[in-house]
């Protein structure tokens, strides 16, 4: 994890607010904490660290006034809808919408944040207390595609590490909170690479073998039988779709990089001894 202390620049937009919580009766309801204004300095730093463009679809969980979506609609060209408890600021969100031109690319709803559709979104966005983050934990890492990003202002997962994060200074947080500074938080879901998967090596039929992968979220280890020889998978990267490790072999460590495809990894080798690279196959074994 990558912690990076900035002086943030401010920008001249308007105040901007983001919603975990609202008053009285919906305030009962939810467990995100309450309403808490957010600077678009930090708005506009959670869309940089999550390289928000055209192509994106942003969904923001506990979207209060609308201002993550509206901000990546209308300065990114991006997509997406927001969803909160408290009708008023939906409805403020959905107006806000409408004077921008940008409806036809935001929009918000009253909606659990338990209940959202994540199936469309490239890019999550979070403003909730710790609890909160723990409990929406496992619906992220499981619903989200491989390669999304999920950005969250100030608050962590308990259990999932963050791929990045950047603190700053925001002198106007300190009337909120008493700390003059804010923190973004970034993850990329990591494919999903547990259990025991059948290897090939092209051109080398004698170096096939079997790997067995245990995962915790970006992380994994486990062992490869290749060749006879059983290694422990060394060096292990995954971020994304994105995998690499290495493995020692009778004929010596080998560097594999790759790209996870559901129940296929495809990728290239590096050969030891500087005997160039070759491709290589991995599918899952049911069970």
């Amino acid at each position: 994890m990558k912690t990076v202390f900035r002086t943030a620049i401010p920008l001249l937009v308007c105040a901007a607010a983001l919603s975990v919580a609202a008053a009285g009766a919906i305030e009962d309801e939810r467990t995100g904490g309450p309403y808490v204004p957010t600077p678009q300095q930090v708005v506009d730093q959670m869309l940089s660290m999550a390289k928000v463009g055209p192509d994106d679809f942003v969904v923001d969980l506990g979207s209060g006034d609308g201002v993550i979506v509206l901000t990546a609609a209308n300065q990114l060209k991006a997509r997406g809808y927001g969803v909160d408890i408290d009708p008023e600021l939906v409805r403020q969100s959905n107006d806000r919408a409408r004077h921008l031109g940008v409806a036809d690319r935001a929009a918000f709803h009253v909606q659990d944040v338990f209940k959202a559709d994540l199936s469309k979104a490239s890019v999550v966005t979070l403003y909730l207390l710790p609890e909160m983050m723990s409990n929406l934990q496992p619906k992220l890492f499981n619903e989200l595609r491989p390669g999304s990003r999920i950005v969250s202002h100030d608050y962590q997962f308990d259990a999932w590490e963050p791929d990045d994060s950047i603190t700053f200074d925001v002198p106007e947080k300190e009337a909120v909170n008493g700390v003059p500074q804010a923190s973004v938080h970034l993850w990329i879901v990591p494919a999903k690479v547990s259990g025991r998967w059948r290897l090939r090596i092209e051109g080398a039929p004698e170096v096939a073998g079997d790997l067995d992968i245990r995962q915790r979220y970006q992380s994994f280890e486990g062992a490869a039988v290749i060749g006879g020889r059983t290694s422990t998978i060394e060096r292990a990267s995954l971020r994304g779709e994105e995998i690499s490790f290495g493995v020692t072999t009778p004929a010596g460590r080998k560097m594999f990089t790759g790209k996870v495809s559901g129940g296929t990894i495809q990728g290239a080798v590096d050969l030891p001894g500087g005997e160039g690279r070759a491709r290589w196959t991995a599918v899952r074994v049911p069970g």
